[in-house]
């Protein structure tokens, strides 16, 4: 066993136990080690690649991703044990579903080509989870590994996408726990361009031999900022224009 393959077998028993772990042996250093790891770690879970999460801190800075699990897609309204959930990190964030097979091989498309290879726009709230004992505190390299604590990602009702209107610099965003609202925001996403972000993700997938393909969910970084919901109260994102997305945390 190699030691990449030894760390992906690490986090994905610690994703299927939910259990924090410190890894022992070898860690990532580079971006190609991280990704390698993610892709040992999701060979080991089984059931295949369900979507991807990118994102970038500002609109400059080279943006990172990771593929996420299938079995932890889940419908709106999901609820989720809180004994699996330790943290309760949610992010509510806007969206695309891929139509068809994206490859990215030379030029880059333009955002017009891109929206082209999408079919729906919907809005979703990751469940954000840690593997690690060190949580946020852990190296950057080993979080992105371990697919930048990734824990579940509930999707709301798919609209139709109209390109020019999901401008993450405008996007008014509200989460509510229960009757309170933790975060209202307009253009909350650092990123600000989602066609950036995604033209970046279609040519990384399609250099690591794992396009974009249809059905999956692309995500593309919170608009309301990493906030933590309390046990047995509904959790409710509303994302003006795109729609509503529900979960709940239960005892």
């Amino acid at each position: 066993m190699t030691a990449i393959t030894d760390l992906g077998q690490q986090l994905a028993s610690a994703f299927s136990d939910a259990r924090r772990i410190t890894p022992t042996g070898w860690l990532p250093s580079t971006a190609a080690e991280v990704y390698a790891v993610q892709d040992a770690l999701i060979a080991h879970l089984g059931g295949g690649i369900g979507g991807w999460k990118v994102g970038a801190p500002n609109a400059e800075k080279e943006p990172n991703y990771a593929p996420l699990p299938a079995s932890v897609i889940l419908a709106s309204g999901a609820v989720l044990p809180a004994a699996r959930f330790a943290a309760r990190w949610v992010e509510l964030e806007a969206a695309l579903r891929v139509g068809k097979l994206l490859e990215v091989r030379q030029d880059m498309p333009t955002p017009s080509e891109l929206a082209s290879f999408f079919d729906a726009v919907v809005p979703t709230i990751e469940c954000v989870e840690s593997r690690l004992a060190a949580g946020r505190e852990a190296p950057a390299p080993l979080r992105l590994a371990d697919l930048q604590s990734h824990g579940a990602l509930v999707v709301g009702a798919p609209a139709p996408l109209a390109p020019e209107a999901l401008d993450l610099r405008t996007l008014k965003a509200t989460l509510m726990f229960g009757e309170a609202e933790a975060a209202r925001t307009t253009g909350g996403n650092p990123a600000q361009d989602v066609w950036r972000l995604v033209g970046w993700l279609a040519r990384h997938c399609t250099e690591r031999g794992v396009p974009l393909s249809p059905g999956q969910i692309v995500t593309t970084g919170s608009c309301t900022g990493l906030l933590a919901a309390p046990v047995d109260t509904g959790v409710v994102g509303a994302i003006e224009g795109l729609g509503e997305v529900r979960l709940r945390y239960s005892a």
